[in-house]
């Protein structure tokens, strides 16, 4: 999950790679977008300091990983083998 707003210069950044992993991972990695200025409560409720922040939840719904700034698609996918989380070849 990735938390920003559509008006954050970094969080801007972010949506091209965000995209090419969805597309990339279609039914295997769900990628979602939260705009905190205009969803103050998911700020709250995923007590977002800095924006923008990536949050990876595991199929159990827990929180695995947080990162707050922009990150490269390799380091986001990196996060996943670290947690041994592999989506097999394309």
């Amino acid at each position: 999950m990735d938390l920003g707003a559509d008006k954050c210069v970094p969080c801007k950044m972010m949506s091209p790679v965000l995209d090419e992993l969805r597309k990339e991972h279609k039914g295997k990695l769900r990628v979602d977008f939260i705009d905190v200025w205009k969803n103050r409560d998911a700020a709250q409720r995923y007590q977002i300091k800095s924006i923008p922040t990536q949050v990876f939840f595991g199929r159990d719904g827990r929180e695995f990983y947080r990162h707050e700034g922009f990150m490269p698609k390799t380091d986001i996918l990196k996060v996943f083998e670290d947690h041994n989380i592999h989506f097999g070849k394309e």
